[in-house]
C-alpha cells in the first residue's frame, strides 16, 4: 500500500463512529497459537501445516462466530488458525490493516467504496451479521415517518448516514427532511437520546440492548429494513497469497454458526458478553442473532451503497460491484 494511497484513504475515512467505541479495548481477542479440545477443554497445539489468518474486528456481533470458530477449535480442526484481533475503533483496525498487521476486517459497504477509491484494492470475500438500530425517546416519534423535521444523531459519510438515507427513503423522506446532529462516539450518543438532546440516534449493540432497558424505542434497524452493509473483505494480495486458507476460514465460520444453533446460549453468552462489550447486568436482555452461514453479498446493496457514496461526493471512480466482490469462497 503506497503511503499517498493511505494518506487519501484517511482523509476520507470516518467511518469511526460508524462501528467505533463498542467495546473499552484494543487488542487480541484471542492469543493465535492455542485452541481448546472441545471435548476436554485442554489446549491444543496449532497443526504446523495450519495457515494463519488475521482479522482486524471490531468487537460487535459479527465477530461472534469467528471468535467462537477459534475458541471452540473449528479453525485448527479445518487447518487454519484464526488470529482475531479486535479493535475499539473503525481508525485503529484500519492503521494496523495500512501496516499489514491483519490479513482481512469487517467492514461495511461505504468503507469499500472509500478503500476503492483511495486506491486500495480491497474485496468482498462475504456478508456478515452486524446490526444498526435507530432509536428515540421522543413519545411524539411513533414511526421513521415522524422524523420529518426532527434531529438524528449520526456520523457523516459513513454506514450509519447510509443506512438512515435508506430508512428515510422507505418512510417516503430523504435526509433534507431531517436534520443530522454528527456525534462520532456512539457511547455519547446513547446519552444523549436518553436525555433528550435529539429525537433519534443510531446505534450498533451492545448500545441498543442499553438504549432499550433505559426506555429507549427502536424505530427500524438494518434487519427490518432489508438493508445489510456488513462485509468482510480482504485485498486481492491476501487472497492470492491465502485463498485456501480464507475458504477453511469460513469452513470454521460455518461450523460455529451450526454450534449456536445447537447449543443454548448460555453456554457461550459469557464469551459474547467479553467480547462485544454487554453489561454483565443485560445478561438476561441479550438476544443473540440468527447467525447463518457465511455468504456473498448481494450486487444489489454494494450497488446501492455505492450510488450514494457518489452521491455525496466519497466516491468519484468508475467502479461496479463486480470490481469489488472476490470469488475466492463463493463462485460468481
Amino acid at each position: 500500500m503506497k503511503t499517498r494511497n493511505w494518506k487519501h484513504l484517511m482523509k476520507l475515512v470516518v467511518l469511526t463512529a460508524a462501528v467505533s467505541v463498542v467495546a473499552a479495548g484494543c487488542g487480541s481477542a484471542n492469543q493465535a497459537g492455542n485452541a481448546k479440545d472441545t471435548n476436554t477443554g485442554a489446549a491444543t497445539a496449532v497443526p504446523a501445516e495450519a495457515v494463519t489468518i488475521s482479522l482486524g474486528l471490531l468487537p460487535s456481533i459479527d465477530a461472534i462466530p469467528f471468535i467462537i470458530a477459534h475458541e471452540q477449535g473449528f479453525d485448527q480442526k479445518h487447518h487454519v488458525n484464526l488470529d482475531i484481533q479486535t479493535f475499539k475503533s473503525a481508525k485503529d483496525r484500519d492503521v494496523a490493516f495500512q501496516a499489514g498487521k491483519v490479513d482481512g476486517l469487517s467492514a461495511d459497504l461505504v468503507a469499500i467504496s472509500i478503500y476503492n477509491e483511495a486506491g486500495l484494492d480491497v474485496k468482498i470475500t462475504s456478508t456478515t451479521t452486524g446490526e444498526f438500530d435507530l432509536l428515540t425517546g421522543n413519545d411524539e416519534v411513533k414511526e421513521v415517518k415522524d422524523l420529518k423535521g426532527k434531529t438524528v444523531i449520526l456520523s457523516k459519510n459513513t454506514s450509519t448516514q447510509y443506512t438512515v438515507a435508506m430508512m428515510l427513503k422507505q418512510a417516503g423522506l430523504t435526509e433534507a427532511d431531517i436534520t443530522v446532529t454528527e456525534v462520532p462516539q456512539i457511547p455519547t450518543r446513547l446519552e444523549l437520546l436518553k436525555n433528550h438532546k435529539a429525537d433519534s440516534a443510531v446505534l450498533p449493540e451492545p448500545f441498543v440492548t442499553m438504549g432499550r432497558t433505559a426506555g429507549l424505542r427502536v424505530l427500524s434497524s438494518t434487519h427490518s429494513a432489508g438493508i445489510n452493509p456488513f462485509v468482510l473483505a480482504f485485498p486481492q494480495s491476501a487472497i492470492d497469497a491465502k485463498g485456501q486458507g480464507i475458504r477453511d476460514m469460513y469452513a470454521a465460520y460455518d461450523e460455529a454458526v451450526d454450534y449456536m444453533k445447537t447449543h443454548d446460549q448460555s453456554e457461550y453468552i459469557d464469551l459474547i458478553i467479553k467480547e462485544v462489550g454487554y453489561p454483565d447486568t443485560l445478561k438476561n436482555e441479550i438476544k443473540v442473532p440468527e447467525y447463518l452461514p457465511a455468504n456473498q453479498v448481494d450486487v444489489k446493496e454494494v450497488e446501492a451503497a455505492f450510488a450514494w457514496a457518489r452521491e455525496k461526493g466519497l466516491l468519484t471512480k468508475t467502479l461496479s460491484a463486480e470490481d469489488v466482490i472476490s470469488d475466492v469462497q463463493f463462485k460468481k
